[in-house]
């Protein structure tokens, strides 16, 4: 309310100095035609003034904020691929049966474009992304989670992640899980309709996160180039990965 009303008071303000200086003009020079000429070409170029500012300026730091937002992004999910994301997804991938049929169009490097990119992500689509739990310890998913749930809620309470859903999708699907992982005292002897129920969810993150991977990955190569070449190098699918440059 009173933002409203300095509104109006400075409006009301403008208004009035305007008709105080145009009435000392007449004082001045007794020339109403001027005065009437001039106020007519501000009047006619007004509605390309409010085009100039309004439309094409707002349009511009629209997009400048926009881009500003989507940075901010991309920091979050470099965090989060960071502190767990690629290690979530190097276990999850190394226990997936039907690994060895897309292992080989998933090792990224500097020469891939974006046809590349988008020919891996429409042959992911077709890819089950099971998960075997015979090899799945849960006891040590539960842990690794566990330790990283403050991480977790930090992300999912910031702000810029409205701008990406599928990102939060996948944060809100990895809370799920260490949610259901925490509220089980013992994960070692669970009968096979409950392993059945948190394939599922496993499964539901592995397909969640396997893409946004490669998203972040063409992010990087694009934007970061120094930043690429250690996530090339420790990458999930690339069995003989190694952070050390050789």
């Amino acid at each position: 309310m009173e933002e409203r009303r300095w509104l109006i008071a400075l409006g009301a303000g403008l208004i009035l100095l305007s008709l105080v200086l145009y009435a000392l003009h007449f004082l001045i020079f007794r020339d109403f035609f001027h005065i009437s000429i001039y106020t007519l070409g501000d009047v006619a170029f007004l509605p390309l003034e409010i085009l100039l500012v309004a439309v094409v300026f707002h349009q511009v730091l629209a997009s400048r904020d926009r881009r500003q937002r989507m940075e901010k992004l991309n920091m979050v999910i470099g965090t989060f691929f960071s502190a767990f994301g690629t290690q979530l997804l190097t276990y999850i991938s190394d226990n997936d049966p039907d690994l060895d049929r897309v292992r080989p169009m998933l090792l990224v490097d500097e020469t891939w474009t974006d046809e590349t990119f988008r020919e891996v992500e429409s042959r992911l689509k077709r890819h089950p992304c099971r998960v075997g739990m015979e090899r799945i310890d849960l006891a040590a998913v539960k842990r690794f989670l566990g330790s990283r749930e403050d991480l977790l809620l930090r992300m999912l309470e910031n702000p810029v992640l409205l701008e990406q859903e599928a990102f939060t999708e996948l944060l809100r699907a990895v809370f799920h899980l260490n949610e259901e992982l925490q509220r089980r005292p013992d994960v070692s002897s669970l009968p096979e309709t409950d392993t059945a129920h948190l394939a599922g969810d496993l499964e539901r993150i592995y397909a969640l996160l396997i893409r946004e991977w490669l998203d972040y990955m063409r992010y990087l190569q694009k934007n970061y180039p120094y930043l690429f070449s250690l996530a090339m190098r420790t990458n999930p699918f690339d069995e003989t990965a190694s952070a050390v440059v050789e």
